[in-house]
């Protein structure tokens, strides 16, 4: 298309993206799960998995951090917006030059980016918080904006896929390029898109199937994506440390420490469902201590089964690592409980 490009909702770098193992997903839930027609995703990061479904279906998306709720409702929000708007607006933000001195380029020139690159952001940033605020464009539109930066910071970071450090004397070759966001124009009016605590919305929500893909091991991820944080929430903390780190505090997420088979149990024990899915993989104590998974087997059979009638699918599946571990006969399981009782 001529003036532009545009983007998918996999079109970003993400630890843990179920993207390459979506036909597994759905032919399971296909073939397992009956009159399916509102489906929650609670740890969605990208909402990889909840786009795998099509529109018939209620979606209701969840995700602690909020760089990751901001993306969600760009992709699934009920919210009408206009397209040619979004499209108006990337085209000027990629017609920039170097802009003034902002809050990115005092806290991040020549890190993850340029300093010509921080100016931009910075800028861009700041206007769509304007534009919003004068009502020029609504929340959804908003979001797609914030969508379209987000995915173009992570597309030229100088990074390993995440940000807890940046590659020092790097030349920056890549210069900011937003692509405008296929977002659906007729998403299905009842779609939800919340961020909170997984434990609090199940208490709150009712779905045929709730899909759980929560962290599984000590890496926390407010840690691993706290600039793209610090930019969709915009709220210009101080940052510190050789990373530009901003407080997470109210970010970090018990599936990462040891009161992780606690939160768990408390989740399942509060969903109403008709049907659990649990996505873990069989890291157990392949890896490094970081890269241990967190939960048991043992406790997730032994908490699920206290709920209804569980089975188990499995598929191989790379992990995550640093680099500096090659771990084999890694599988990604699908624990799938069918609940006593169900739904009323």
């Amino acid at each position: 298309m001529s003036g532009y490009k545009t983007s998918k909702i996999n079109n970003r770098r993400y630890l843990g993206n179920k993207y390459k193992l979506l036909p597994f997903i759905v032919d399971v839930v296909e073939k397992e799960c009956r009159n399916i027609k509102v489906i929650a995703d609670i740890f969605a990061g990208t909402g990889a998995v909840s786009s795998a479904f099509d529109k018939s279906k209620v979606i209701i998306t969840n995700d602690l951090m909020y760089s990751n709720y901001i993306c969600n409702y760009a992709w699934f929000g009920a919210e009408n917006y206009e397209p040619q708007k979004i499209i108006d607006l990337v085209i000027k933000y990629n017609s920039l030059g170097s802009c003034r001195d902002n809050y990115m380029t005092r806290n991040f020139a020549n890190t993850y980016f340029s300093k010509k690159d921080c100016s931009k952001i910075g800028y861009i940033r700041n206007d769509i918080e304007q534009l919003f605020k004068k009502k020029q464009i609504n929340a959804r539109e908003r979001a797609i904006l914030i969508t379209s930066l987000l995915y173009a910071m992570d597309k030229i970071a100088q990074t390993c896929g995440h940000y807890d450090a940046y590659r020092k004397g790097c030349n920056y070759e890549n210069e900011l390029e937003l692509y405008v966001p296929l977002a659906p124009v007729d998403n299905n009016p009842q779609n939800k898109c919340f961020n909170t605590d997984a434990n609090l919305l199940v208490r709150e929500i009712e779905a045929d199937l709730v899909y759980i893909d929560p962290p599984y091991n000590s890496r926390q991820y407010c840690d691993a994506y706290h600039l793209l944080e610090n930019v969709a929430r915009w709220e210009k903390p101080e940052v510190h440390g050789v990373a530009k780190k901003m407080d997470r505090s109210k970010l970090k997420s018990e599936y990462c420490t040891n009161k992780a088979t606690d939160a768990f149990a408390d989740l399942i024990s509060n969903i109403k469902a008709k049907y659990i899915m649990l996505s873990y993989n069989n890291m157990s104590q392949k890896g490094n201590d970081r890269s241990n998974a967190k939960i048991s087997d043992e406790d997730i059979l032994r908490i699920l089964r206290g709920k209804g009638k569980v089975k188990v699918f499995s598929q191989q599946y790379k992990a995550f690592t640093t680099g500096k571990s090659d771990i084999a006969d890694n599988e990604e399981r699908l624990f799938l409980c069918e609940c006593s009782g169900g739904v009323e």
